[in-house]
């Protein structure tokens, strides 16, 4: 199923892109796409609605992020071999894991805004994982039970504030919008194999990322397998997985988002995003 979330911002409703490709509405079956709609039993039994029951929804409104009330938004970086090797950093031996804050989070479609001060806002084009059900110390041949889905997420990130302003990652990671999601959340069933995923990102209609999920270095069922001895997954917590190499700090000369650019990405199976990157607005 590719489950969506669509509507205004704060104001978002649960849906279902059909086997046509149209926009149908599931706010008469369940109020939202979180936690308690993406176990197991609850995505059986919208399996097993006959969608032709279910309203189409007219027009093209906004798509939200696929997922309600993220509680955790968990990264791994460095994880695809030639994206170290671009950044000048050694090839991991354990994941590299970081959070991007959960108030980054927004829709698939949504305008990036550069943060205030940004010089060096870059791009990312990763694989997401959705949670399904609790997962703590699981082991690497069960955790792909564990994920409800997948979804495309770009990973945006101030690099400046990311590698040259001390600390953590962090900082450089969760900055406003800087956590699209979507369009749609995929589920597992319809993805029987994560590591087999091409991914894209293009600037401009310049081609800069193109990659492939099977050059991981750690794959899916690892990292959720690693994450959870660490940290407890929770129905609904998102991991982004890393990126393959093109971002633009490894360009020469680098290369990085200004106000009036786009940025057009995807990955198989899974949908495309498509953004104007905007100039910092005070909340």
């Amino acid at each position: 199923m590719k489950l969506v979330r669509y509507g205004k911002p704060g104001k978002e409703k649960p849906g279902l892109i059909d086997a046509e490709g149209r926009l149908r509405d599931l706010s008469g079956v369940i109020s939202d796409l979180g936690a308690a709609q993406l176990g197991d039993a609850a995505l059986t039994r919208l399996r097993r609605l006959k969608l032709d029951s279910l309203p189409l929804v007219r027009g093209k409104p906004r798509l939200g992020a696929p997922v309600a009330a993220v509680g955790k938004f968990i990264a791994i970086g460095l994880n695809y071999a030639d994206h170290a090797a671009e950044a000048g950093m050694p090839i991991p031996k354990e994941p590299v894991m970081f959070t991007k804050a959960i108030s980054c989070i927004q829709g698939p479609n949504d305008p990036i805004m550069l943060p205030k001060g940004s010089v060096k806002t870059d791009w990312e084009v990763e694989l997401g994982v959705v949670i399904g059900q609790c997962a703590r110390h699981v082991s690497q041949k069960d955790a792909l039970n564990y994920v409800a889905g997948y979804c495309a997420v770009n990973d945006i990130s101030e690099r400046e504030f990311q590698i040259e302003r001390g600390g953590t990652w962090d900082k450089g990671k969760g900055c406003d919008s800087f956590g699209p999601l979507g369009p749609w959340l995929v589920t597992r069933d319809e993805v029987p194999n994560p590591q087999k995923l091409g991914l894209w990102l293009e600037v401009n209609g310049q081609r800069m990322q193109s990659g492939n999920t099977k050059t991981m270095i750690f794959g899916v069922a690892k990292i959720v397998s690693y994450v959870s001895q660490f940290i407890t997954l929770m129905p609904g917590d998102v991991i982004t997985t890393g990126t393959p190499p093109g971002v633009g700090m490894g360009r020469k000369p680098q290369q990085f988002l200004k106000a009036g650019d786009t940025l057009a990405m995807g990955v198989e199976g899974l949908g495309e995003q498509r953004q104007t990157v905007v100039a910092y607005k005070k909340p």
